[in-house]
């Protein structure tokens, strides 16, 4: 399949109400949107690294700028068959994986249009059903967040992931198991603890019952993970540290996770993000997927991944009406009464963003042609 044209925009995508981590707050979702058009078929891809490089080291706009200035000029008139070759394509250059993943995923959505099968079921799900958890951000009190989990609890949510950073960890957890002693729990921490000076909370967080402790430590890290992870009884969740395949056969080699959690925007796309779940499950590694608060585009590319057999712990996957008041695609993620979304049988990644309204939140655009 030979790539004629590409499209990539700067889009920012304003949220219902800001989402606060360990690393700061975020009122907008800046994303790259990246089109490819080849084989006689389109196809939108995306990826969501943040306005400002403090979830990884890359930003939106240095994603923005790699793709349009490198990656694309680079891909643009190639016959790319096989994703391995669209990965080879970019290899020359280091690091990136959010530029990569917003061209990757892109080529993902024109081979399911060709093959004219559903992206899931390109990539290997056996169905089109993605079990989902609920998540809740930093919040301004504890009785702000009590009720938020009682609404997931009441909602059925198979498990809740709560966000915690300096300040806001042992108290928040213990009146959260005080509240609710019984429904699975996890906390992601954002890299937002050091190894020595944090060791008491850390230990800590081991009275609480948590499924698992998301990226603790240093965006990068392995070595002291897998310290850690001899420190504690509750399973480690790596994250931030694994960006490609390697990182996680490091990871396991070295006992620095027993759960890995994975996010195609993260790991430079849907190619490594399938061999990461390939490795884990031949490891009897619990493995689930991410998100990065995406559009209906990129949303869509993780609920494909999320259909794999592996991914057996709920994703972080939500209605597009928890984030958005408007999202820009054709049809919204929605969830039903048991906390599933189902895909259907749509081509390409399977939300296609509404032309008048993507005009609206784009900022910046670039169209290269073969």
């Amino acid at each position: 399949m030979k790539i004629e044209t590409a499209e990539v925009r700067y889009a920012e995508l304003p949220l219902i109400s800001p989402w606060r981590t360990a690393y700061g707050e975020d009122s907008t979702i800046h994303s790259v949107i990246v089109r490819l058009e080849g084989g006689g078929h389109e196809a939108w891809g995306e990826a969501t690294p943040f306005f400002a490089p403090t979830y990884s080291p890359e930003s939106a706009i240095s994603a923005y700028e790699t793709v349009r200035r490198f990656i694309l000029p680079r891909v643009v008139g190639e016959e790319i068959d096989l994703a391995a070759e669209l990965l080879d394509l970019m290899s020359i250059y280091k690091g990136n994986p959010f530029a990569k993943a917003a061209v990757e995923t892109a080529w993902w959505g024109l081979q399911s249009k060709l093959l004219g099968e559903p992206l899931w079921k390109v990539l290997g799900g056996e169905s089109d059903e993605i079990l989902c958890g609920a998540d809740f951000g930093v919040q301004d009190t504890i009785d702000d967040l009590l009720p938020l989990i009682q609404g997931a609890v009441d909602a059925g949510y198979p498990r809740i992931k709560l966000k915690v950073k300096h300040g806001w960890d042992v108290e928040m957890l213990e009146a959260v198991r005080g509240a609710f002693p019984d429904p699975i729990i996890h906390v992601d921490c954002n890299s937002g603890y050091d190894l020595h000076q944090d060791k008491k909370t850390l230990r800590a967080f081991d009275r609480f019952n948590l499924a698992m402790i998301e990226q603790p430590l240093q965006h990068t890290d392995l070595i002291e993970h897998a310290e850690l992870q001899q420190m504690i009884d509750t399973p480690v969740c790596l994250d931030e540290s694994v960006k490609d395949p390697r990182d996680f056969a490091l990871a396991l080699k070295i006992g620095a996770c027993r759960v890995i959690n994975v996010k195609p925007g993260r790991v430079g796309g849907l190619y490594n993000a399938k061999q990461i779940h390939d490795l884990a499950r031949n490891e009897g590694v619990e493995a689930w997927v991410g998100g990065m608060l995406e559009s209906g585009i990129g949303a869509g590319i993780c609920a494909a991944l999320g259909t794999l057999p592996g991914f057996t712990y709920p994703a972080d996957l939500f209605p597009s009406t928890k984030w958005y008041v408007e999202d820009i695609t054709d049809h919204w993620i929605e969830q039903d009464d048991r906390c599933v979304v189902h895909l259907g049988n749509r081509t390409g990644v399977g939300f296609e963003p509404i032309p008048e309204r993507l005009d609206r939140v784009t900022r910046k655009k670039d169209i290269i042609s073969s």
